[in-house]
């Protein structure tokens, strides 16, 4: 049993692999845009693989962090949630931006 559920996850992660979305800035211009190596970084994080989710995209775990403490705020309504709303905002978005930033000198350097 514990066989056919392994292989079971092993064809749902060569199907995501199959079925990427295409990004359609980088299809126009031909630059990586900011959101480039999200949905390989989750995939490699789905499989377990926490290092090469952090190669392909920095910013994959702080967007899921700040995306489940916005979830949970919203339902459990915390105290002095929007302070921690804004540091999680600034520090994902300055990830995000270093990050790219990195890519583009390393790219055109």
């Amino acid at each position: 049993m514990n066989a056919i559920i392994f292989c079971s996850h092993l064809n749902m992660f060569q199907w995501l692999q199959n079925y990427l979305i295409p990004c359609p800035f980088k299809k126009l211009t031909g630059i990586d845009c900011p959101g480039c190596g999200f949905q390989r970084s989750v995939i490699a994080l789905l499989e377990g693989n926490l290092h090469q989710s952090l190669a392909l995209y920095p910013a994959a775990i702080p967007l899921f962090i700040t995306t489940l403490f916005v979830l949970f705020d919203m339902k459990l309504h915390f105290d002095k949630a929007h302070i921690m709303k804004k540091i999680l905002y600034m520090v994902t978005g300055n990830i995000i931006l270093f990050s790219y930033l990195y890519k583009m000198v390393g790219i055109y350097m």
